[in-house]
């Protein structure tokens, strides 16, 4: 099998084009970044929004506001790498109708300091933040590291009356080893300096929380959808992610996913991952050979000159080289206004580990990464390198490129590893840019704004209802409502992290692709009950519960759909429609969604069957043998979570679970109770 046709779990994001995202209001604002102006006065500010929304711009407005109107002093903003600093350069905001321009003194730039390798360079970086803090400059950019250099030195109080904004928030987290969230907190705590925070993409790669629940409850959040982003585009029509196995070398397999004519970031893989050749300029000469014919060396941009088959004469950007002189110039290049302006000024950028979160190349086509990526933040913030809007750009892709070893090889056990996070990352995706999900008990009456289809709100049927922010109504029977405030938040801002979540447990992943005979119930109660209760320990049983209802009702809508489209063969559906479509027929098949019936979806059924089609069968047998092999024995933490479960049932029915059943999600309540009634009599005995 060719690289090409071994496409796995791939998803496709048709836009609506209303050209929405790229309107600016009277104060020269897109949606986005007047979404969050409207609360400037906030001490504490999140703003989550995907990549190429604005958020850069949209600090400024609320950094020029808090100097001019809330008595902030200065503006200290971090970002996590030097090439993201330019994001922040002076802009003329008065031309476009806002009442003041942004405007950074180059000296307060303190990305743009060269030499920024060398430990004296660094040390007067940290004595130009407490220079910058005496004196009466407004604004001063730097790394998230020579911030926490400058925090350390200089303590909490130095920055009392300012604001301080952090780019790129992901990489803030509550551990106790991680320095910048540790700061941020002491920061909290004193509670006299303002706040504002930036990301893309919220959820961590690993499982720690960004902030301790008693921080993030101090901030008011603003949140901006994949959903309304990309359907707002005046041009991009059609988003795809794929992910192509191949075997033998990488470097021979890339040309059949590499189009010279199509504008491309490739990512080689680390030098330490199982996809590197181990060397990687020999890999980034490799990609340019499958080009075409070298041509030489542009003097002024460092760019490679080749010419390909079809006559034409490329320019490839090589960000792999060692030598940082031509590298520099290279990514001088890159950050010039004439990258932003001419189409034509590069075509294709071979990177390793730049080029990612940050990296602002608008006529980005594809974005093809070769190995697998451990963290899903790290595959989201690539994906959004190819999602932004640029005129004659109607598609674009990101395609994972990852090794398959053959079906007889002993390796086959370490790639399911790469399976599961390419798996991982097309779900979440999916999950990030559907609709949100706004979910309500039956007959909960219908929502102002929002349109329920042909004949309105019916009474006494399944209602779904769609208005025009990317919110998608439902009515579920049976469906619990959080009672807390922050349980109510979580449902209605952070779902996505739950499923994040839920998505990156390899067990979880592995029982719900891999093991035919698994219930359904064990992963959407077992499972992601249990990750609720370790997530959020502080809500209530109800809460818990009600936040894994809306978690699981959201991921299983979404599948749904997606399965509802795959056996459409009527036609091409309207693109503003297409996700709407979807979950109008799952619903109408059904005579009413429930709770107990969303339970009984597993959660990975769409994703099963474009595995089943797309996976070499033998391979997939031998995997499904891997895992059915380690299958982890009842705990005793289960058995509880099982015997609660089977309490409810106990309360509806008046019986308890029979380990006889038919039903085998009854069957397995059943041997949780008996699981803790052997435990309770064998501590008996030993007792």
């Amino acid at each position: 099998m060719s690289a090409k046709d071994q496409i796995i779990p791939a998803v496709s994001f048709t836009t609506a084009q209303t050209g929405a995202s790229a309107k600016s209001d009277e104060l020269g604002m897109r949606p986005m970044q007047a979404q969050a102006y409207e609360k400037r006065g906030e001490q504490y500010l999140l703003i989550k929004s995907p990549p190429a929304s604005g958020k850069s711009r949209a600090l400024m407005f609320i950094a020029l506001d808090k100097l001019a109107n809330q008595n902030v002093r200065q503006v200290i903003i971090c970002v996590p790498e030097r090439s993201i600093g330019a994001s922040f350069n002076s802009e003329p905001l008065s031309k476009y109708g806002f009442f003041t321009d942004w405007n950074v003194a180059p000296q307060w730039n303190l990305c743009n300091t060269p030499g920024a390798d060398d430990p004296k360079v660094a040390k007067s970086k940290v004595k130009a933040v407490g220079e910058f803090l005496a004196s009466d400059e407004k604004v001063l950019v730097c790394t998230h590291a020579t911030f926490r250099f400058a925090f350390d030195e200089l303590g909490p109080e130095a920055f009392d009356n300012r604001l301080v904004a952090i780019d790129e928030f992901h990489h803030v987290s509550a551990d106790a080893g991680n320095r910048l969230g540790a700061q941020l907190a002491q920061l909290i705590g004193r509670d006299k300096a303002h706040v504002v925070a930036m990301t893309g993409s919220y959820f961590r790669g690993d499982a720690i929380p960004v902030l301790a629940p008693e921080d993030e409850a101090k901030f008011e959040t603003v949140t901006y959808t994949y959903y309304q982003q990309l359907n707002g585009y005046e041009y991009l029509k059609t988003l795809d992610i794929g992910y192509s196995f191949y075997t033998g070398p990488y470097t021979e397999k890339i040309s059949a996913l590499l189009d010279p004519t199509v504008k491309t970031i490739v990512h080689i893989p680390s030098v330490n991952s199982r996809e590197s050749l181990k060397d990687k300029h020999r890999e980034a000469e490799d990609i340019m050979n499958h080009l075409g014919d070298w041509q030489g060396i542009d003097p002024e941009t460092g760019f490679h000159l080749i010419k390909t088959a079809a006559g034409n004469v490329i320019k490839v950007a090589d960000l792999v080289d060692d030598d940082s002189a031509k590298r520099d110039r290279v990514a001088a290049a890159l950050k010039s206004p004439d990258a932003r302006s001419n189409r034509d000024f590069v075509d294709i950028i071979i990177a390793l580990g730049m080029a990612k979160e940050g990296f602002d190349w608008i006529w980005c086509e594809h974005a093809l990464t070769v190995g697998y990526r451990s963290s899903l933040t790290e595959i989201i913030q690539i994906i959004g390198r190819a999602t932004r809007d640029a005129p004659g750009k109607t598609r674009a892709r990101f395609t994972n490129l990852i090794a398959e070893p053959a079906a007889d090889s002993p390796l086959v056990v370490d790639a399911i590893n790469d399976y599961l996070k390419a798996i991982a990352a097309s779900l979440l995706m999916e999950q990030v840019l559907a609709p949100r999900f706004d979910f309500t008990p039956k007959d909960a009456g219908p929502k102002p704004d929002f349109d329920y289809g042909p004949g309105g709100y019916k009474e006494g049927e399944t209602n779904f209802g769609v208005n025009d922010h990317g919110q998608m109504h439902f009515e579920i029977k049976g469906l619990k409502l959080p009672k807390s405030v922050e349980a109510t938040r979580i449902c209605r801002e952070d779902l996505n992290e739950v499923i994040a979540t839920f998505v990156q447990d390899k067990a979880v992943v592995e029982r719900g692709v891999f093991d035919p005979d698994v219930v359904p119930e064990e992963l959407t109660q077992l499972k992601m009950g249990k990750i609720i209760r370790e997530k959020y320990p502080e809500l209530s049983e109800h809460d818990q519960e009600a936040v894994r209802q809306q978690a699981v009702a959201a991921m299983t809508l979404t599948q749904q759909a997606k399965a509802a489209l795959a056996s459409d063969g009527d036609g091409e559906i309207k693109a503003n429609t297409a996700f709407i479509e979807g979950v109008r027929r799952f619903a109408l098949s059904v005579t009413e969604l429930d709770i107990d019936l969303i339970d009984r979806v597993n959660p990975f059924e769409a994703t099963i069957a474009v595995l089943a089609k797309s996976m070499d069968a033998k391979t997939l047998l031998q995997v499904q043998a891997v895992i059915n092999a380690k299958k982890d024995k009842l705990t005793y933490e289960d058995a509880r979570a099982l015997a609660e479960r089977a309490l409810e049932f106990k309360r509806e029915r008046g019986r308890l679970p029979s380990l006889t059943s038919q039903d085998a999600w009854e069957r397995k309540m059943a041997e949780g109770i008996a699981f803790l009634q052997r435990h309770a009599t064998k501590e008996a005995s030993n007792g």
